[in-house]
C-alpha cells in the first residue's frame, strides 16, 4: 500500500467546530447585496452610503498630510485605545451635541460593529439574557448569537421600545443588558422620543441594567428637532456604553468608529480589543484627525443630508402609487431607511424574487425580528440612487407587486 494511502487510512479528523459557528448563520443582507451587483438593478437593499459623496479630495489631502508629519508614526504600531487626537476630536463632537466627553473616555475602534462586539464580549456570557427592539441591526442579531447570549424582544411600536413595557420585561428575564438603536434605527427608521429615552434610563438605573446604544446614524438629521443621546439622560451616566461611527458620515472603508464608556467597561473593552485586533489602523486614524482638523466636517455632513433629504422624499413620493392598498410606511426623520408593511398574506420574501426580475430589489424584514417575524415587511434604503432612480426603482417594484397578485 503506497503510504500516502496508508496514512490517509489512520487520520482522524479535526475536531468539530464550535456550537455557535454552527448556530449562527450568515447575513441574509449580505446575501440579497450579491444577488444586487449586476448592472441595470435598482437596489434599495443595502445600508450604504453614497459613494459620490464621499470627500475624495479631503480625505486624499489629510492621508498626505498624515504621511508628511510623520511617515513613521502613521506606519508604525499605536496604543489600543486609540490616536490622542481623533480621541479628542471624537469627545469634542460628543460635547458638542451635549454630552460631555473627555478624550480618555473614548476608544477608537475598527468600526461600530467592533465597539458593539468588545462590549458584548466584556458583559456577556454563554447563556446571559440580552434585550434588543423587535425588530432591531441584524448584525447585531449575530453578535449576541455567537456570544450565546439569548436575545429577548422588547414590545414596541412605531416609536420604538414601550417603556412599561421593558421595565416588566426586565423584572422577567434578567437580562445583562439592552441594545438599542434610538435615533433612526436600523431597519425602522423610527426614533425613540426623548420622553422615553428619559423613561429607559431611569428604569436601567433602577432595576440594574447594561445600556448599549448604538447611533451609526445620528447625524442624518433631515427635519425635526435633535434628541438627546440616552447615554445623557439622567440614570444612564454609569452603564451606557454609545457606540459611533464615521462609515455614515466620511466613509465605511475607514473602518473607523469609537466607542464611549464608563471607566470599568472602557478598560474591559479595550483588553478585548488587544486580543481581537491590537489596535485599529494607525494611519486611517491619523488621516482621520488630519481631516477632522483641516475640513468642516459639518458642512460635508449637511451636503449629504441635503442629498439624502431630497432622495427620501423622492422614495416616499412613489410609495402610495406602487404598493398595494393597505399598505402602510413611516416618514423618517433622518437616517438610511423606510419601513414598510405589505397588506395581510403578502409575503415580501416571495415578492422580491418577483422584484428582482423587474431589476429592482429591496430587503424583507423578516431576518431583523427576533422571534415570529412579520413577513408582509420590506427595508427600502433610498441613500444609493438619485431621486430620477428611485422613481423608476419603485415604478418598477410596483410592476413586481401587479405580477405577483399585489394589486
Amino acid at each position: 500500500m503506497p503510504a500516502e494511502a496508508a496514512l490517509s487510512a489512520v487520520l482522524a479528523p479535526p475536531p468539530a467546530f464550535a456550537a455557535r459557528a454552527a448556530s449562527v448563520g450568515g447575513s441574509p443582507v449580505r446575501e440579497i447585496l450579491a444577488l444586487t451587483e449586476r448592472p441595470g438593478i435598482i437596489s434599495f437593499a443595502g445600508g450604504l452610503p453614497a459613494p459620490e459623496l464621499f470627500d475624495t479630495e479631503g480625505l486624499r489631502a489629510a492621508y498626505d498630510a498624515a504621511f508628511a508629519a510623520s511617515a513613521r508614526r502613521a506606519l508604525q504600531y499605536s496604543t489600543t485605545e486609540g490616536a490622542p487626537e481623533l480621541r479628542a476630536a471624537v469627545a469634542r463632537r460628543a460635547t458638542a451635541r451635549g454630552l460631555a466627553t473627555d478624550a480618555d473616555d473614548v476608544v477608537v475602534t475598527s468600526g461600530s460593529q467592533q465597539a458593539l462586539t468588545l462590549v458584548t464580549s466584556a458583559l456577556i456570557e454563554p447563556g446571559d439574557v440580552v434585550l434588543v427592539e423587535n425588530p432591531t441591526y441584524l448584525a447585531a442579531l449575530q453578535c449576541f448569537g455567537l456570544a450565546g447570549a439569548r436575545v429577548v424582544p422588547v414590545p414596541c411600536d412605531e416609536e420604538g421600545i414601550l417603556p412599561d413595557a421593558l421595565a416588566e420585561t426586565v423584572a422577567r428575564e434578567r437580562p445583562k443588558l439592552l441594545y438599542t438603536v434610538p435615533t433612526f434605527q436600523n431597519p425602522t427608521g423610527r426614533t425613540l422620543p426623548g420622553v422615553r429615552r428619559a423613561a429607559v434610563a431611569e428604569t436601567a438605573a433602577r432595576l440594574g441594567l447594561w445600556l448599549v446604544e448604538d447611533d451609526p446614524y445620528g447625524d442624518l438629521r433631515y427635519e425635526g428637532a435633535e434628541v438627546p443621546w440616552l447615554a445623557a439622560h439622567p440614570g444612564a451616566e454609569d452603564r451606557t456604553a454609545l457606540l459611533g461611527s464615521f462609515s455614515k458620515i466620511m466613509a465605511p472603508g475607514l473602518r473607523l468608529g469609537w466607542l464611549r464608556a464608563p471607566a470599568a467597561l472602557r478598560r474591559a473593552a479595550v483588553v478585548a480589543k488587544q486580543a481581537a485586533d491590537l489596535h485599529t489602523s494607525t494611519v486611517d486614524q491619523l488621516a482621520a484627525a488630519h481631516y477632522l482638523a483641516a475640513s468642516d466636517l459639518d458642512a460635508h455632513i449637511a451636503t449629504v443630508r441635503a442629498a439624502y433629504r431630497s432622495r427620501r422624499d423622492a422614495l416616499l413620493a412613489g410609495l402610495a402609487g406602487a404598493l398595494p392598498a393597505g399598505s402602510a410606511w413611516n416618514r423618517p426623520e433622518g437616517g438610511m431607511f423606510v419601513w414598510a408593511r405589505l397588506p395581510q398574506d403578502h409575503d415580501a420574501t416571495a415578492l422580491l424574487k418577483t422584484a428582482l426580475t423587474h431589476e429592482v430589489a429591496f430587503v424583507p424584514g423578516s431576518p431583523f425580528f427576533t422571534g415570529p417575524p412579520d413577513p408582509r415587511t420590506l427595508r427600502l434604503t433610498f441613500t444609493t440612487h438619485t431621486p430620477e432612480e428611485i422613481a423608476e426603482g419603485v415604478a418598477r417594484l410596483g410592476r413586481a407587486l401587479a405580477e405577483s397578485g399585489g394589486h
